[in-house]
């Protein structure tokens, strides 16, 4: 089956109305332009940002290959003063490296202690707090983080879906976006949040049969673009040049709906959290059984499951 590639749509000039009446209930992705930012599209250069972000210390994510995967850890975790990390992020080969010349940076900022703190781009960065304006898109007691991103040309982060709506503002640089609905997750290979087929421009079809299955939204970013990724969307991201972004969260149910230990919006919501588990103790059962009585049993579940908790409101 040849795979399904959609342009994701863009909109320029989408009030907070227009976007909450009519845009965000489809819950699909979104590029919307012509978004009052503030002046980081045209303040937030190498210099600029290496003189004002200062030298704090921040945890980066260092690969010596383009595609990252966080399946297989293909990257080690090192620290960098932030006007060092600018710096080096915007090279193509290094004077100064941890692994090799042409290595690739990640920053993905966190909290003051990431085990409690979410991260904020106007509590670790006050100094830049004023040059960005965040799209006024949800209210503003649904916030729930601003992680600064910034990525080395050409890298590529893995596929994985995040529990909270977000958006992604493309500050500088160019980057390119794939995602996948959630409707397609039996198609992606899941490990935990994150999908084991980490080209998926030229997939493994062998081992990832179901993947040319799965319908492909795509889009490119350029500086001042703004992408709205619905919760459970799966996204996989290349930066084609330097670049700098900022996604925001925000909790679009209610706040106990969410685990209360997660800091970084990836974390399964605490009903499915009770609810796997309690699927892992169903099968565990199963297992009391002959193979022939826990294929047919594992069957009907599968189709109860389907009939009682499959939506058919969406694609």
């Amino acid at each position: 089956m040849e795979e399904q590639r959609i342009s994701v749509p863009r909109l320029e000039g989408v009030s907070q109305e227009h976007f909450m009446q009519h845009l965000y209930p489809q819950r699909k992705p979104l590029v919307l332009e012509g978004i009052d930012l503030g002046a980081c599209t045209s303040k937030w250069t190498v210099d600029y940002l290496s003189q004002v972000g200062g030298k704090k210390e921040v945890k980066i994510h260092v690969a010596a290959v383009a595609q990252m995967d966080f399946i297989s850890k293909n990257f080690v975790y090192r620290t960098l003063p932030f006007d060092k990390l600018v710096q080096r992020a915007a090279e193509e080969k290094h004077k100064e490296f941890f692994i090799s010349e042409n290595e690739k940076y990640y920053l993905r900022s966190l909290g003051e202690d990431p085990r409690k703190d979410v991260a904020d781009i106007r509590k670790q960065f006050p100094l830049l707090e004023g040059d960005i304006k965040f799209p006024k898109l949800f209210k503003e007691e649904q916030f729930f983080s601003s992680v600064f991103r910034i990525s080395s040309p050409g890298l590529q982060l893995w596929t994985h879906y995040d529990v909270m709506d977000n958006i992604l503002i493309q500050v500088t640089g160019k980057k390119r976006v794939v995602l996948f609905s959630p409707r397609d997750a039996q198609y992606l290979y899941l490990s935990g949040t994150k999908s084991e087929v980490l080209n998926i421009d030229n997939p493994d079809l062998a081992k990832y049969p179901l993947f040319s299955q799965a319908r492909r939204y795509e889009c490119s970013l350029k500086a001042g673009d703004v992408l709205f990724i619905p919760a459970l969307w799966f996204h996989n991201v290349i930066s084609e040049e330097f670049g700098v972004g900022v996604n925001v969260f925000w909790k679009h149910l209610p706040s106990e709906c969410y685990d209360k230990t997660d800091t970084y919006g990836n974390k399964d919501p605490t009903a499915a959290s009770r609810a796997a588990q309690i699927l892992d103790r169903a099968i565990k059962t199963l297992a009391e059984l002959p193979e022939e009585y826990q294929d047919f049993y594992a069957r009907r579940m599968v189709l109860h499951i389907q009939d009682k908790a499959y939506s058919k409101n969406f694609e």
